[in-house]
């Protein structure tokens, strides 16, 4: 039976203090950065997967475990995990794991893990639920739990539905934070590729009150003739 100490041990043979530093840097960890105080052990994404995977029949207790630790890259784990998990089991034990990561958002706080799980646990369970609860945490005053709720919509963009994408990017169209604007405008960018119009019919009704990084996000991947356009615009 995988055992969450083992993995523990395993996490820490792994750790290398010149990627910690690099990490920690990366990640913004100093005080009045978005990362402050996370502390880093320095592994790279590849070996925490490869490690995840070995561990993938961890009990979903030991998991939630794993993610209150104070290393990021155990929080990783846990949520490469939760995904391994996720895609195999049935839809009561999917509502477990649903539930339990919106119970412990706390310990999804950096963009990164963000962006690995939200759209493969809290987006794929609702792509055939009600989806009142992104609207509570696109409103929420954690930045990672609006975060989450632009991020969950990417797989409702994979399945070509883009009503709540657009809806949470209005609610978030003056949100503070540089990390909101990119995810917003990554969003629309998603939008765009696989419905140009539906994009464009969001963009001329709301680019000139976007911030700048959403709109460079978003319009990204237009013709540089068009980008030019809506830049000066601007």
């Amino acid at each position: 039976m995988p055992n969450i100490t083992q993995l523990k041990n395993e996490l820490q043979k792994l750790a290398n203090p010149k990627t910690k530093v690099i990490l920690e840097r990366f990640f913004k960890t100093c005080k009045g950065e978005y990362g402050e105080g996370d502390i880093f052990l320095g592994i790279k994404v590849g070996p925490q997967r490869q490690l995840a995977k070995k561990y993938k029949d961890l009990r979903l207790v030991d998991v939630i475990k794993l993610l209150h630790s104070e290393y990021h890259e155990a929080r990783m784990a846990a949520l490469f995990i939760l995904i391994f998990q996720f895609v195999k089991v049935d839809e009561q034990a999917r509502k477990k794991i649903f539930n339990s990561y919106l119970i412990n958002t706390r310990y999804i706080n950096n963009w990164d893990l963000v962006d690995l799980s939200a759209p493969n646990i809290v987006g794929v369970y609702l792509l055939d639920k009600p989806r009142q609860v992104l609207y509570k945490l696109a409103k929420s005053k954690n930045l990672w739990e609006r975060r989450i709720a632009i991020m969950a919509t990417f797989s409702f963009i994979r399945d070509h539905q883009y009503s709540d994408s657009l809806k949470i990017a209005k609610i978030l169209l003056h949100d503070e934070h540089d990390l909101i604007h990119k995810a917003v405008g990554w969003m629309l960018r998603e939008v765009g590729k696989r419905d140009i119009e539906t994009e464009e019919k969001f963009l001329q009704k709301y680019y000139k009150k976007m911030p700048r990084t959403m709109l460079r996000y978003a319009i990204e991947r237009f013709p540089e003739k068009k980008r030019k356009y809506y830049s000066a615009k601007k």
